[in-house]
């Protein structure tokens, strides 16, 4: 009797460390969405600690094999983002924090909500094109950037190219969609209950 008691006692604290965990992970992301929405930057102050976080947290709790757990989702995190960065297409801070995500959710979490971000960020952007009355000058600046990166290829050219441009672009605050992506699927999958 008595190790069903404490079977139950398990599942119980692990229920609740995971609920914690979701809902830390969630007002991080808010945070992070309001700062990028305001300064368009997520500061390193929110993104470092996530991570490192994520990875004692990982270990206290589950020994080396939770901590390659946070450090595999931490590499997809980064990996699914970096090639927009290294284009120049993204902050660094969208991309940390993202990795964060991943460090804490781990791999296949990590994927849906970049999935769902992704679409998110799409629909925000044509949004604010859209709002702001500029389709042709975005059009425009879209196709030419598309056809660079088919013809050019050279990812220092292209964040060469998107630096210059920069100044003439509506910029999206990309921590809003990572915000919205994540929480939306953890929400879908009953991770916030």
């Amino acid at each position: 009797m008595l190790s069903v008691f404490n079977n139950i006692a398990a599942a119980v604290s692990e229920h609740w460390i995971a609920w914690l965990v979701m809902w830390g992970v969630t007002l991080t992301l808010i945070v992070a969405a309001v700062i990028d929405g305001w300064k368009l930057k997520v500061p390193n102050w929110i993104t470092l600690p996530m991570i490192l976080a994520a990875w004692v947290t990982s270990l206290c709790l589950y020994g080396w094999a939770g901590l390659g757990y946070s450090l595999l989702g931490t590499a997809v995190g980064l990996g699914l983002l970096m090639p927009a960065y290294a284009i120049g297409g993204m902050g660094a801070g969208d991309v940390k924090l993202l990795a964060g995500v991943g460090a804490w959710v781990g791999v296949s979490t990590t994927m849906w909500a970049f999935a769902i971000s992704t679409i998110a960020g799409a629909v925000i952007a044509v949004g604010m094109v859209v709002f702001r009355r500029r389709w042709r000058h975005h059009q425009g600046q879209f196709m030419a950037i598309l056809s660079e990166i088919m013809v050019i290829r050279n990812p220092e050219v292209l964040a060469a190219n998107a630096a210059e441009r920069k100044p003439r672009m509506m910029l999206l605050p990309y921590g809003i969609p990572i915000a919205i992506g994540s929480i939306g699927y953890f929400v879908y999958m009953g991770m916030l209950i």
